[in-house]
């Protein structure tokens, strides 16, 4: 699978391609959900609803894989370890990413959405790659090929 640019890695991290965020429940099962985040700093925000399983697992352990994948076969993952940046309220730093999020993800629909559950409290997570980022443009690597020897 030929390897992204790094120009090609940052168009996809900055569109509006949903991650799907793994982490490890209370009983250390894998748990997969999708969101929405925002990719800078080096690294990634998410911000979860203050209720939201996932935040109690991000908090409790911080491991995660992430897959940030397009429909025509882009893809980028990402091994990391995720931090608390905020716990839940209201009108902290979250908003702005939030907001940013909203109108990437949404458009004019996505900020009125938001601005309707401003008073809902959201946690803020920061998450680093725990190493490189693999990306992949799509198609088949060699190693998967099969041959008839």
């Amino acid at each position: 699978m030929p390897v992204m640019t790094q120009s090609q890695i940052d168009e996809l991290l900055h569109s509006n391609t949903i991650c799907r965020l793994a982490c490890v429940d209370e009983e250390g099962a894998p748990y997969v959900v999708p969101c929405w985040f925002t990719y800078a700093d080096g690294g990634f925000y998410v911000v979860p609803r203050a209720r939201s399983a996932w935040a109690r697992y991000l908090k409790n352990d911080g491991r995660v894989f992430l897959c940030i994948d397009a429909e025509d076969g882009r893809r980028v993952l990402v091994k990391g370890n995720a931090s608390v940046v905020e716990e839940p309220n209201v009108g902290g730093k979250w908003v702005a990413i939030g907001q940013e999020m909203a109108e990437r993800y949404g458009g004019a629909s996505g900020l009125k959405y938001l601005e309707t559950t401003m008073q809902e409290p959201r946690w803020l997570f920061f998450i680093e790659a725990a190493g490189e980022m693999l990306s992949s443009s799509g198609g088949w690597a060699e190693k998967y090929k099969h041959y008839e020897w």
